[in-house]
């Protein structure tokens, strides 16, 4: 039986696997020996990677659709001839723009490098991820305070932690190796604080909850600052010689009174001040964020709201301490820095022109031939098609039918488009049963090349069984149509010379990979960036930021504050009630595309979409577990979900799990103005009683 070490592309944590292998058929999945993400441990996700495209397995081959509406199986060459010849009429017809992308975070770096380079290179078009409903807020946080996106921590930090703060986080259920980690490394004397209104699964299991009001995270912030400052409970050695903008932050929070914080939050003031108690006696403070900062219509300020927190007190490149982003997908991080998308490859900025000729040459081009500016935003890209002025889209292993918010706002654009191409493990997907053109690709176990964790941890994705003889990767189908397009694919048709490539490109920049090695990286226990050529690995594990130097031009980092924002969707009489959402257990992810085919998922997550209420809200409402109940949105839609009661659920709010497309039919169109990241957490509704048959 042969064993082969490879990575988990589901989640952010990217746990290192070891496939038991023989006769080409997976019999065994473990957790890799001595890797430091995830020691001895996997989550039902990860132990089911062999159980892709066994029950829901499309034909191998693309699918166009006819004028008759049904769908023509095709060889790869003609497909691949069809949507190159579509793209480029589009081009010529309305203009280079004319044409754009989504991708995911969940390819490959190498798949990222390639698609970036067709897109926004060799198109000129614009091509944004699915990363930018999760990670956005995160990325404009770190670029403006740090300098890079970098996020500077090591999971291993959350265990060296004895004050650890999840601010709009919930690992028990969307991290469960990370929390499984922390609970077994508690010590008596360690607290565990939870900020979230919700009483969620982690804020159930910890020592602390903090429910505040919805959409009152900053002055939550800035009046825990104020009281540090007027404590003196500061680092001063730190913010003198680290940090720029102290004294005008200072300055700033005295308006966030204790009075003001209780008004505004629904806290009381002795949950203000055992709060801020609690961060001066911790001596390893760390705060860690998700998508509850991220999805919010000002959370580029939030998640700074928190930086500024470490920064003041010191906690921050130190073991157990840090501000710190969990990212969601698997290869967030590798979509970031290798999409060419919000900067050229490697991170470097476009209107660079030295990086440019650098980057240029590396892919023996021209720097005319790079991409000359940002990617427009998922946002714009759809609305964008429901203007007219994008009329083809090529969607690479994402579902926004279901996940993209509001969306039948995407339903209406595909409607307008003259190309649409779906990409993905399966042709059955809300989105993928729109297709004008449909590609079927191989998950993760038949693909080669490499993926970033939330850590900066480059790990190797490894091919543990074959693929079949008209199978093609993510990576195939793109050189398949680059090379129809006339782009010269030479530098580019093998995924160890695209990685030859990126490393290059990541020189002398703060992600730095020119040091690893891919053979060597098949054996390793993946190697956090930085690092450069000829560095000698000494630990595993390995944090920035710990000379206090970080990547902004004087090496400081910046303390930035904003007033709060005045809500663009406040509940009013009409929708007098907040819907939150979110992941609702460890065996879903976000549209069950892939973990459908768990059977243990049918047996934890109900078929129907629900929503979690109080019981004060359910008498109300006069509902009990076996009714439904109709939930109307500000943004004019309705949808009809079977009620599920908590009795620790506030009253004030309903909780939706993202899995359901009924829940992001509810959302709505509104976007941090510094990330264009949706605000997913708290779309204004009504909720009635449903009186109608049960389907």
């Amino acid at each position: 039986m042969e064993r082969i070490q490879s990575t988990c592309n589901y989640c952010a944590i990217s746990c290192g696997l070891d496939f038991l292998v023989e006769n080409d058929e997976i019999k065994k999945i473990i957790p890799k020996s001595g890797y430091p993400v995830n020691p001895g441990l996997l989550c039902i996700k990860g132990l089911n990677l062999d159980k892709q495209q066994t029950i829901h397995r499309p034909n191998p081959l693309p699918k166009i659709r006819q004028e008759d509406g049904s769908m023509k199986v095709v060889s790869w060459d003609e497909g691949f001839e069809h949507v190159a010849e579509k793209i480029q009429a589009i081009q010529k017809k309305y203009g280079e723009e004319a044409f754009a992308g989504i991708s995911t975070g969940q390819l490959l770096v190498e798949d990222f490098a390639l698609l970036g380079h067709m897109m926004r290179n060799h198109l000129q078009a614009n091509l944004d991820g699915n990363t930018r409903l999760c990670m956005a807020t995160a990325v404009v946080a770190h670029k403006q305070s740090f300098g890079f996106d970098a996020p500077g921590y090591t999971i291993k930090d959350m265990e060296l932690s004895d004050t650890i703060i999840y601010v709009g986080a919930n690992p028990v259920v969307a991290h469960p190796v990370i929390w499984n980690r922390v609970r077994a490394s508690r010590k008596p004397s360690d607290r565990i604080i939870v900020i979230d209104p919700r009483c969620s699964e982690t804020a159930q299991e910890a020592d602390y909850h903090y429910p505040i009001k919805h959409d009152s995270d900053l002055t939550l912030f800035y009046t825990l600052a104020n009281i540090l400052i007027e404590r003196d409970h500061l680092d001063h050695d730190f913010i003198q010689q680290h940090t720029n903008h102290f004294e005008s932050f200072k300055e700033f929070v005295k308006d966030f009174t204790l009075e003001r914080g209780v008004k505004t939050t629904g806290l009381s003031k002795e949950q203000f001040l055992e709060l801020a108690d609690l961060i001066m006696t911790g001596k390893r403070v760390s705060f860690w964020w998700t998508m509850g900062v991220n999805q919010h219509y000002e959370g580029v300020r939030v998640a700074q709201s928190i930086i500024n927190l470490a920064l003041m007190t010191g906690n921050i490149g130190k073991p157990g301490t840090g501000a710190n982003s969990l990212t969601g997908q698997t290869n967030a991080m590798g979509s970031r820095l290798f999409s060419n998308t919000t900067a050229l490859h490697g991170g470097a900025d476009y209107t660079n022109e030295a990086e440019r000729e650098r980057i240029a040459d590396i892919f023996g081009v021209t720097p005319d031939y790079l991409a000359k500016k940002p990617t427009i935003p998922y946002n714009e890209i759809v609305e964008g098609v429901n203007s007219g002025k994008i009329k083809g889209l090529w969607i690479i292993c994402t579902n926004p039918r279901h996940s993209w918010t509001n969306n039948k706002t995407f339903m209406e654009a595909v409607e307008k488009l003259e190309l649409f191409v779906v990409q993905d493990l399966y042709d059955d997907t809300e989105t993928s049963e729109l297709a004008s053109v449909f590609f079927p690709v191989v998950p993760g176990i038949k693909k080669e090349g490499t993926i970033i964790n939330t850590e900066r941890r480059l790990s190797p994705v490894r091919p543990v069984i074959s693929k079949t003889e008209d199978e093609r990767t993510d990576q195939e189908v793109f050189l398949g149509v680059a090379e129809k397009l006339g782009m010269d694919i030479s530098r580019w048709d093998e995924p160890r010379k695209i990685f030859e490539m990126m490393k290059e490109t990541s020189r002398n920049m703060p992600c730095d990979i020119t040091g690893v090695q891919w053979d060597e990286l098949t054996r390793s226990k993946g190697v956090q960036w930085p690092f450069p050529q000829g560095a000698i690995l000494k630990e595993d594990e390995r944090r920035l930021y710990e000379d206090g130097q970080f990547f902004t031009p004087d090496g400081r980092a910046n303390f930035i504050f904003e007033e709060p924002l005045e809500n663009p969707m406040p509940t009013t009489e009409e929708f007098p009630t907040v819907f939150n959402t979110g992941r609702s257990s460890a065996a879903a992810w976000h549209t069950r595309s892939r973990t459908r085919e768990i059977s243990a998922n049918h047996q934890i997550n109900p078929e129907n979409a629900y929503v979690v209420m109080g019981p004060l809200m359910a008498k109300e409402l006069d509902v009990t577990e076996e009714d439904r109940v109709m939930i109307y949105s500000s943004n004019g839609e309705q949808a009809l979900f079977d009620v599920h009661i908590f009795d620790r659920h506030r009253n004030d709010e309903v909780f939706a799990p993202i899995h359901y497309i009924e829940c992001n039919q509810l959302t709505a169109s509104v976007y941090d103005s510094y990330s264009k990241e949706p605000a997913y957490k708290s779309a204004p509704v009504r909720v009635e009683k449903w009186e109608g048959s049960v389907q």
